[in-house]
């Protein structure tokens, strides 16, 4: 492994070059991350966030989502989970891999076209229904393209031992990153296969309803759950200052989702939800965020507070699984239902996001830092109160417990409107006016990495 302390004061050109050559590499990966998370944070605000805001305020004047069409439900959710999380997932992926990457920078820059494309594309189509026929098969058949050359270019980095060493046990959390890249490519495999079908057979252009919630409980526990789990077990320890996850009981909790995300697809609801509620509970365990920290938790550069954001996305996952169960039994018009699957994409997934991607997303784009500290904990704070509003009035409004809760909706999504605009421009001006990382820093990563 090159150092520092190799290279000579007075450095020939050809002993220089590799160096440099490194460097290179290094800034334009940062580059391209931070195109891909301008990307995601384009889609979360617009075609994500804003149209599922439209779509509760039409809800709530209408109290009740039947004049909506469902291709503009299914559209905000696209938006949301493939480009927002699905964008952010790539990035990172292709920041992750080495330097020496045999494929160059082209590779990133083909899958970040097909799958921008494929995204656009598909919201576009949800919303208008031009020529939706041809439009959905082809943008599941970008976003298909793109995910299958990320693939191609993550198996070409494989872990190198040396010879006559023992295999290295792979870490529990790549194990759950892998759980969740599989759930990720059936997830787009699933999107593709049924495109083609509606686009063959379909009378419009959305997802049967049963069909739709099959779906669902793929992308949101197939999906986010692990993807989350598996980044929380890779950095919560640092972060927070707490004990390495508990293996065993990580193990546990991977099994117990697969098992409740194949009973799902299945048509199984009830046992299901039983298994996805229980497995919340044990992840929460294993990550041992109840028990004493260890040591002080890393806030340079954040704020101060995104430590009990963590713990609080975990007591949202839990929320959600329970009312899952609940949902199963006693759902009659999609208000438990909907309620739970906030609780899991926005009190969970969201905050998670909000929580870390302040911290780790600077870094990764050759940013010092965070643009403001205080913005990111308003958003955090707007963020855990209209989805608090939300998850608690969505079922009251639906069901017909209490008529009031309709007026509470446009307010829960007023202030999740505002928390998603603000966590976007924090991110954006970090990126467009952030102070660059230190080239010092940057290039002994760049010559280690080597």
């Amino acid at each position: 492994m090159v150092t520092f302390s190799q290279i000579e004061p007075t450095p020939s050109l050809s002993s220089t070059s590799p160096v440099l050559e490194i460097v290179h590499r290094e800034r334009q990966k940062s580059l391209m991350l931070r195109v891909w998370i301008l990307s995601g944070l384009f889609f979360m605000a617009l075609p994500g966030t804003l149209l599922g805001f439209s779509n509760l305020m039409a809800i709530s004047t209408s109290h009740g989502a039947s004049p909506l069409p469902a291709a503009w439900m299914q559209g905000h959710g696209h938006a949301q989970v493939f480009g927002w999380i699905g964008s952010f997932i790539l990035g990172i992926g292709f920041y992750s891999q080495p330097t020496k990457a045999r494929f160059g920078a082209w590779l990133p820059r083909l899958c970040f076209i097909l799958w921008t494309l494929g995204v656009a594309i598909r919201w576009f189509t949800s919303i208008y229904g031009w020529h939706w026929r041809i439009m959905l098969p082809l943008s599941a058949g970008l976003e298909l393209a793109a995910y299958m050359l990320f693939l191609k270019s993550a198996s070409g980095h494989k872990r190198e031992t040396q010879p006559g060493a023992e295999k290295v046990k792979m870490p529990i959390w790549m194990v759950t990153v892998l759980v969740s890249t599989a759930g990720l490519f059936a997830a787009i495999a699933f999107n593709f296969v049924e495109c083609v079908n509606l686009a063959m057979r379909g009378a419009e252009p959305a997802f049967p309803h049963a069909l739709d919630q099959r779906y669902l409980v793929l992308l949101g526990w197939g999906v986010l759950v692990p993807v989350v789990w598996g980044f929380s077990a890779r950095w919560l320890p640092s972060f927070l200052g707490i004990a390495r996850p508990d293996e065993g009981w990580t193990r546990l909790a991977l099994a117990l989702d697969i098992s409740g995300v194949l009973c799902g697809l299945a048509g199984w609801i009830g046992v299901a939800t039983v298994l996805l509620a229980s497995g919340t509970v044990a992840m929460a365990w294993a990550l041992q965020l109840v028990r004493k920290p260890q040591a002080p938790a890393k806030v340079q550069g954040i704020h101060p507070s995104f430590t009990w954001f963590i713990r609080i996305a975990y007591l949202w996952l839990i929320v959600a699984g329970s009312m899952s169960i609940w949902a199963a039994h006693a759902d009659l018009h999609g208000g438990i239902w909907g309620a739970s699957r906030h609780a899991l994409t926005v009190g969970f997934a969201a905050t998670m996001v909000f929580s870390i991607g302040p911290r780790i997303l600077p870094h990764f784009g050759g940013v010092q830092a965070i643009f403001s500290k205080r913005l990111m904990f308003l958003s955090l704070l707007l963020l855990q109160t209209g989805c608090t509003l939300r998850v608690s009035s969505e079922p009251l409004a639906y069901e017909g417990l209490l008529r009031f809760a309709w007026k509470v909706l446009p307010v829960s999504g007023v202030l999740e409107l505002s928390a998603v605009l603000l966590f976007a421009a924090n991110l954006a001006l970090t990126f467009l006016l952030g102070h660059p990382a230190f080239a010092a820093k940057m290039s002994s990563e760049a010559v280690e990495a080597h």
